[in-house]
């Protein structure tokens, strides 16, 4: 049995779990699922019904992208993405989460946007878009002229910051992160421009309305 990593197409966190599969040259199938409609497969391998899911060759299941990235590190296979300096896996770590936690208020904004217009919360979608643009800024402070985030190479943390940023591009087109902040555009054009990037760039999936 192969490893099977359940996705959706636009997710920023299956992105980032796809990504370092084929940078460590891992083979495994892509099962599609939309967590957020009512035929979604997630419940029954995820109690949290969220993606991405690992399913691993001998049936258990692994989720959340920062815990599958933490088991893909165990198998031994080259590049190594997460630092094992105590002090730079922290600096990765944390640059994952803030990463993520952009990612986490853009899908936050698309599910709002989502629901019948005389519910959605203008203030709820503020909020939200502030935490966006605060997490850019963010990151781009963190970079600053560095090739690297952590390091003298890639880590978990330019990934997930990478597939931040094209989410953003992707569902909230009208950000212009990338005049605020040139760094950020020159690293996702770096990144981007890598085969596992190129092969897993993301693709709107239709979500069912929300009540």
């Amino acid at each position: 049995m192969t490893l099977k990593l359940v996705i959706a197409k636009p997710s920023p966190f299956a992105r980032k779990v796809r990504v370092a599969l084929r940078e460590k040259w891992i083979n495994y199938e892509e099962i599609m699922d939309v967590p957020w409609n009512p035929d979604t497969k997630a419940p029954s391998l995820n109690p949290l019904g969220k993606i991405p899911i690992l399913i691993c060759e001998d049936g258990h299941t692994v989720f959340d992208s920062s815990v599958i990235i933490e088991y893909l590190e165990t198998l031994g296979e080259d590049p190594q993405l997460i630092p094992s300096i105590p002090n730079l896996r922290v600096q990765a770590r944390q640059i994952e989460a803030l990463a993520d936690g952009v990612s986490d208020a853009v899908v936050l904004i698309v599910l709002e946007s989502k629901r019948r217009a005389d519910l959605i919360s203008q203030d709820w979608l503020t909020r939200q878009r502030a935490k966006v643009d605060a997490g850019l800024k963010a990151l781009a402070d963190m970079l600053k002229r560095k090739t690297w985030f952590v390091g003298d190479h890639m880590s978990v943390a330019d990934i997930a910051a990478a597939c931040a940023l094209a989410y953003v591009d992707t569902r909230l087109p009208d950000v212009a992160w990338r005049t605020r902040h040139p760094v950020l555009a020159a690293l996702s054009d770096k990144m981007e421009s890598r085969p596992s990037f190129a092969a897993t760039r993301p693709e709107p999936q239709d979500i069912v309305p929300l009540n």
